[in-house]
């Protein structure tokens, strides 16, 4: 397997259980979308659609979520 994915010339998916990093690189706010659309091997917008949805519906929930993955990755 190499390294960058040919198609999005981005990192290669990470194998389940590796380190969850925020990706700062591909950041729209702090990364954390990109990290964990880097780490489940998904595209970074479905993550981020994903997030403001559950902010909406969730009343607020996901917001927390962020701010912890933010706070503990990295």
């Amino acid at each position: 397997m190499s390294r960058f994915d040919e198609q999005t010339a981005r990192p290669a998916a990470r194998r389940a259980g590796g380190e969850l990093r925020l990706d700062k690189t591909h950041a729209k706010l702090a990364g954390v979308c990109a990290g964990l659309a880097e780490y489940f091997g998904k595209d970074a917008s479905l993550i981020r659609v994903i997030f403001v949805l559950g902010t909406l519906i969730g009343f607020g929930s996901f917001i927390l979520i962020y701010l912890a993955i933010w706070l503990l990755a990295d």
